[in-house]
């Protein structure tokens, strides 16, 4: 499934491209994400931990990171297996930043591959919501690290784990009210 998504940061474009170069710091405000291992190359390696309703997963794997700094644009190729669940995913992310007056728009596109029990999320527009509201989470902490006078403070904002059922039942109402605007021609 495809993920298209784009937020604007109210810092500079060399500030925002210097963060997103500490992957480390990066992992810390991915909601359900631990970075476990940096392998060198651009290759790490960690878990994200995801809890929707009765679902939980967590997924192990690997991610290699291939940025071009001339561009200001990264390219994220990453997989990973819930060995409880039996569940797989596969993701392909590019994310290119643009210069917006005094701040930063971040442009994402996304391809996630599910299979397993993981999957029957991916046939529904969950998941664009789910990500939606997941950006929300990442772009707040991203915010918080740079407005952090020190580094120490920096380390210490993290965004935390995903809200399993609350995220879940809010991206559904979100979802399903769209989908009634759509029915009833209010959008």
């Amino acid at each position: 499934m495809k993920i298209a998504n784009e937020f604007e940061v109210a810092r500079p474009i060399d500030t925002v491209w210097e963060f997103f170069q500490d992957v480390p710091s990066v992992a810390q405000c991915l909601p359900g994400a631990e970075l476990t291992d940096d392998k060198g190359e651009g290759v790490y390696a960690g878990n994200i931990s995801v809890k929707l309703g009765p679902m939980s997963a967590m997924f192990e794997g690997e991610a290699t990171v291939v940025a071009d700094p001339a561009a200001r644009s990264a390219n994220i190729s990453g997989k990973g297996v819930d060995r409880r669940g039996g569940s797989r995913g596969q993701v392909k992310v590019d994310y290119i930043l643009e210069a917006v007056g005094a701040g930063t728009k971040v442009l994402v596109d996304a391809d996630v591959t599910l299979s397993g029990s993981a999957a029957q999320f991916g046939r529904t527009g969950l998941i664009n919501e789910m990500s939606s509201r997941l950006i929300g989470e990442f772009v707040d902490c991203l915010e918080k690290k740079l407005e952090a006078s020190t580094p120490e403070e920096a380390a210490a904002v993290t965004a935390g784990e995903v809200r399993g059922i609350s995220l879940f039942f809010s991206s559904l109402m979100a979802w399903i009210g769209r989908l009634f605007k759509r029915l009833f021609g209010r959008e």
